[in-house]
């Protein structure tokens, strides 16, 4: 086994370990339960932390009773009802009493789990018995035993005040005893009266009793048991560390937290193994399961729901089986003043916490309540800021996980790793979806897991689809379409170009995508959407049922197979179909797409289709492409032109790598909602189309257009035009002049035009221009002044322009500046010395090989310098003196990495004792 994989494991386990040791701290600073609970209600331990587990126990019960009032008939009755439950009591089977309990006595009573007192009239009568209570009553105190009373036809007030019959008893065993003696037998007693117990006189029934009390003693003895159910699982010691400063464990404050993630994330596992580690350190627990489910069987009345999920609550908390809740107060009533933990699992909607945890002053000093949901806005509506989001596990964990449910431990099986590694990743590291994947493949043989793995691609297991969907199904009709459209189409795409995409089909898109993330259905994250695959895939599966044997018939299409049916004449697409993703890159054969295969799918708006080139043919044309597209992207597509009858009023992006248009189509076409327009490496596009509708135009990418000659007039398409990528354009002869049309414009790439005949004036007039790339650009001797018009740029990119000599003294306007390239200018000769380029972090001089020494002054008047390249600078014989040592050891080199291949620079750190771990001179 690899090494690396078992030092993993161990460091979980450790983790898993240390957490549980802090848990198991904070229940041993825990003050004991309240002992003056009802005697009908269910029993707490009288101290409640259990004994080590490392003990090895003799027994369960030691029973301490004087016999002559109760071994022929109570006594006899309980030992019964205990066999019946199969709890082995102590037995002295008349063992011979001295004037002190011997040895084997106190090993009884400390291998005992649990002690039982059985007070009775006499009890006091026996110094044996007055002498085992106190053995007991230490144990108590000093290892924590549990400590259970019985009186039986007393009353515990006369045992505490040793008054009535009980008390004459005692007092006649003291006679003639030591004051030492008779005081440790007071003390033990005044202890056991306040003890949680039984009171005979409180019951009907003797054998009712008896029964309860055998019940309790049974359920206590569950407690022993070292908790074994959530050992080995994966990644839990970290989750519980994270929850730790959440939890606030020392605190005295009400506190609410929340546990927040997708469904299947495994917040309920969380949760429970939170809830059993610490539940004992807490007056009244419980842990109530899946409540959205239990919430929807009740009646539609909110405030009849309210009222049935506070009585099933405090029934359960109080274990009282019958509990009457006539109003919403009596939660707070009766837990105001008590220690609870309470777990709330499933959480889905406010009413469900207004009737169970409305406030934090429903509960005693020191509550915890922790509430699992999937949607985040609970949480703010009810004040809540204690979140823990449960993150996917890492790649790692998901293999064990895995690994865990198909081979029964945290790796594979030799021969198995690559399908192992297959399946995690088609469960999407999801947990719930790698235990039911992991179940399904155990005990299959290799063969067996290889014929699986097709179906499983398409397809989603019954169980996890019906947890699922069950979020899914609590979505309104419009939240639920939207889900669908990013299922099937709009996944890992950018957000602001989704949010154009669905501007006509949905009111207040952002809105409803913060819906689906609150619940987490979704996720933004740096701008791009994200859904998980198994949700994806339930999307699709949702689709696919729309029409199950008639595929043009759905409202999405991204089955390959089935699109090929529909595109190539063998089967037809209908105005239902409004969303098509083709992705032929996995298709063997060539496709010859039919000249009509749009024609039935009138309503078609996002169109995809991703390739290589010549896979996919369209040899009779292509008659028709839908009036009502927003989304056209096509990659290599293999026309030279549109057709004709091309309607693109509705467009919003048009996205066409590596075609083979020479020209898109004649004429003015509407383009009022055309924002953004990809033409990149289309090598044969010759010139573009009038764009003067496109008015809304922000984006235009001619990256590498290479027989481009040139733009049409700047009319309409540059009003809002922010970026303009004309990258490699080497055909391309002259730019048009924007004048005062540049004003939106953030982004020029103009590098590698290298038949451009002058430099572009549109720069001087690009007041918010940010970033400039004028790489490789030819014949330029020197920058104009008017660069230093940009006073917002922020990244200028002058890399391998051979030509260029020098740069202008505007270029100290730029303050803003963060990074100047002069990468590979072999013929620059000066720089600027008298300006202070204040925000400049990155200077790049490598390869400038004519530059005058100095030129480097300009580096002496930079504070905020992290990055300096002075690699391959043959002239550069010694580090200049403006650049001190202390200098970069201060302010410049904290975060740099000063790069030069000379070897007497390398000499120069030396001599400067530069920390290897923390310099890198080159």
């Amino acid at each position: 086994m690899d090494s690396s994989f078992l030092l993993t494991i161990l460091a979980a386990a450790i983790g898993l370990l240390t957490i549980q040791r802090k848990l198991r701290s904070h229940l041993d600073n825990n003050d004991e339960k309240d002992s003056s609970s009802s005697p009908s209600s269910s029993l707490s331990p009288s101290s409640t932390v259990p004994p080590p587990s490392s003990r090895i126990w003799m027994h369960d019960v030691f029973p301490s009773f004087r016999g002559e009032d109760v071994r022929k008939d109570f006594l006899s009755h309980i030992h019964m009802e205990f066999q019946r439950k199969g709890i082995t009591p102590f037995v002295d089977n008349e063992i011979k009493r001295g004037e002190s309990i011997g040895p084997e006595l106190v090993r009884a009573i400390r291998g005992s789990k649990i002690a039982i007192i059985l007070i009775s009239r006499n009890y006091a009568s026996s110094k044996w018995c007055l002498d085992e209570l106190v053995e007991i009553m230490n144990c108590r105190e000093e290892l924590g035993q549990t400590v259970m009373a019985i009186f039986y036809r007393v009353d515990p007030s006369d045992v505490k005040k040793l008054a009535g019959d009980f008390g004459r008893v005692f007092r006649k065993t003291c006679a003639g005893k030591t004051k030492d003696n008779i005081g440790r037998w007071r003390q033990a007693l005044a202890k056991v009266a306040t003890v949680a117990g039984y009171h005979s006189s409180n019951w009907d029934s003797e054998a009712a009793m008896i029964k309860k009390i055998a019940t309790d003693i049974s359920n206590m003895l569950n407690s022993f048991t070292p908790l074994s159910d959530f050992d080995g699982l994966v990644g839990m010691g970290a989750h519980l560390e994270k929850m730790e400063p959440l939890l606030g464990l020392g605190s005295d404050e009400v506190r609410m937290i929340g546990i927040w993630g997708p469904p299947g994330i495994g917040k309920t596992t969380i949760a429970r193994v939170a809830y059993n580690q610490l539940s004992e350190g807490f007056q009244l627990s419980i842990f109530m399961d899946d409540i959205k489910v239990n919430y929807s069987r009740l009646c539609s009345d909110d405030y009849s729901a309210k009222l049935q999920l506070q009585q099933q609550f405090i029934s359960q908390i109080t274990n009282h089986k019958d509990m009457v809740v006539s109003h919403l107060g009596v939660a707070s009533n009766r837990l105001k003043d008590k220690k609870v933990l309470v777990v709330l699992d499933g959480v889905d909607r406010s009413v469900q916490l207004d009737a169970i945890a409305k406030e934090a002053w429903w509960f005693g000093p020191g509550s915890r309540i922790i509430i699992t949901t999937q949607d985040h806005k609970l949480f703010r509506a009810h004040g809540i800021n204690h979140i823990y989001k449960v993150d996917f596990p890492t790649n790692d964990e998901a293999l064990q996980i895995f690994c865990t449910y198909s081979f029964g431990q945290k790796f594979p099986k030799d021969g198995f790793e690559e399908l192992a590694r297959e399946v995690t990743k088609l469960a999407g590291e999801l947990p719930l979806g790698l235990r039911v994947m992991g179940s399904y493949f155990r005990g299959m043989s290799k063969q067996e897991w290889i014929n699986s793995l097709p179906r499983l691609k398409t397809s989603l297991d019954s169980d996890i689809q019906s947890i699922l969907k069950f979020s899914y199904d609590a979505l309104d009709d419009e939240d639920k379409y939207l889900f669908l459209h990013i299922a099937c189409f709009f996944n890992s795409q950018k957000i602001h170009k989704v949010e154009e995409h669905l501007a006509k089909k949905f009111l207040e898109v952002r809105q409803r995508l913060n819906v689906l993330a609150e619940k987490s259905l979704i996720s933004i994250e740096s701008g791009y959407i994200k859904m998980h695959s198994l949700l994806e895939k339930l999307g699709r599966v949702i689709v696919c049922k729309q029409s199950i044997h008639e595929p043009g018939q759905r409202q999405f299409l991204f089955d390959d197979r089935e699109i090929c049916e529909v595109l190539t004449g063998d089967a037809t697409g209908s105005k239902n179909v409004i969303g098509m993703k083709l992705d032929y890159y996995k298709i063997e054969k060539e496709l010859d797409i039919s000249d009509k295969a749009f024609e039935g799918m009138s309503n078609l708006q996002f169109l995809k289709v991703y390739g290589y080139s010549d896979t996919l043919q369209l040899t009779r044309g292509l008659n028709y492409l839908p009036r009502k597209l927003r989304l056209l992207e096509w990659s290599h597509f293999p026309m030279r032109y549109f057709p004709s009858t091309l309607n693109l009023e509705f467009l919003v992006e048009l996205t066409i790598r590596h075609s083979k248009l020479e020209k898109l189509w004649e004429g003015i076409k509407p383009l009022r909602s055309l924002k953004w327009m990809n033409l990149s490496y289309s090598v044969n596009l010759k010139e573009l189309p009038d764009l003067s509708t496109a008015t809304s135009l922000k984006k235009l990418n001619l990256n590498a257009c290479s027989s481009l000659t040139k733009l049409p007039p700047p009319i309409g398409y540059t009003n809002n035009l922010e970026v303009l990528n004309l990258r490699k354009c080497s055909s391309l002869i002259k730019l048009p002049s924007l004048a005062g049309d540049a004003t939106s414009l953030e982004k020029l790439y103009i590098g590698g035009c290298s038949s451009l005949v002058e430099f572009p004036s549109v720069i001087g007039n690009a007041l918010n221009l940010r970033k400039l790339d004028l790489s490789s650009f030819p014949n330029l001797l020197e920058l104009p002044s008017y660069v230093g018009n940009a006073t917002n740029l922020e990244k200028l990119y002058l890399s391998n322009c051979l030509d260029l000599v020098e740069l202008p003294l505007s270029l100290g306007n730029l303050q803003k500046l963060q990074k100047l390239i002069l990468k590979g200018c072999n013929k620059l000769e000066f720089l600027p010395s008298n300006i202070n380029l204040e925000s400049l972090e990155k200077l790049d001089l490598s390869g400038c090989s004519s530059l005058d020494l100095g030129g480097f002054s300009i580096i002496g008047n930079v504070i905020n310098l992290q990055t300096l390249d002075i690699s391959r600078l043959p002239q550069l014989l010694e580090l200049p003196s403006f650049i001190r040592i202390p200098d970069l050891e201060n302010n410049l080199y904290k975060h740099s990495t000063l790069k030069n291949e000379n070897q007497m620079l390398r000499q120069y750190s030396e001599e400067h004792n530069m920390k290897q771990e923390r310099r890198r001179w080159f």
